[in-house]
């Protein structure tokens, strides 16, 4: 079952899977979930930051509350569990890659190509929250690039309010 779910979280990644290609049931999605918020705060120390497994957590915390919200409203808190282990397995995973890129960063020298990259990572990683949200909500994708580029807006103003 792992080598599989791997499989379809890369398809996920690939735009060719969604949440509900994902096992049903909580454990996973819990478990997801809490790796998910634990890569924050493993983060942190490696890239000497104070603030950031708080600013994580909360991120991650509006995201998740958003979207059991709108799958409520629109009467499909059933696909919850299978949204949760969808957007934390691709957020993981993203957490990795973006990790990997800024313990790269020399902040003595320009790195656009690196500045690039992580460009590029954000945009798909906005691709990718907007598929899952499309798939979850039974929506068009342009609503779901929408609420990709809404919930990370709100989340920017949100942590800028909270942490500076």
């Amino acid at each position: 079952m792992t080598g599989r779910f791997l499989l379809t979280l890369l398809d996920m990644l690939r735009l060719r899977s969604g949440p509900q290609d994902a096992p049903p049931g909580w454990t996973l999605a819990v478990a997801l979930s809490v790796a998910y918020i634990a890569q924050g705060f493993i983060a942190d120390p490696i890239l000497g930051e104070s603030d950031g497994a708080m600013r994580s957590l909360l991120a991650i915390g509006v995201q998740f509350t958003l979207i059991a919200v709108l799958l409520n409203g629109r009467q499909f808190l059933a696909r919850l569990p299978q949204t949760l282990t969808a957007l934390a397995g691709t957020g993981f995973i993203f957490g990795l890659v973006a990790l990997f890129l800024l313990m790269r960063v020399d902040p003595t020298r320009q790195q656009p190509d690196l500045a690039l990259l992580y460009l590029a990572l954000f945009g798909w990683s906005l691709a990718v929250d907007a598929h899952i949200y499309r798939h979850a909500l039974s929506v068009r994708m342009r609503t779901g690039v929408l609420l990709s580029v809404l919930i990370f807006a709100g989340n920017f103003v949100l942590l800028n309010a909270v942490f500076g």
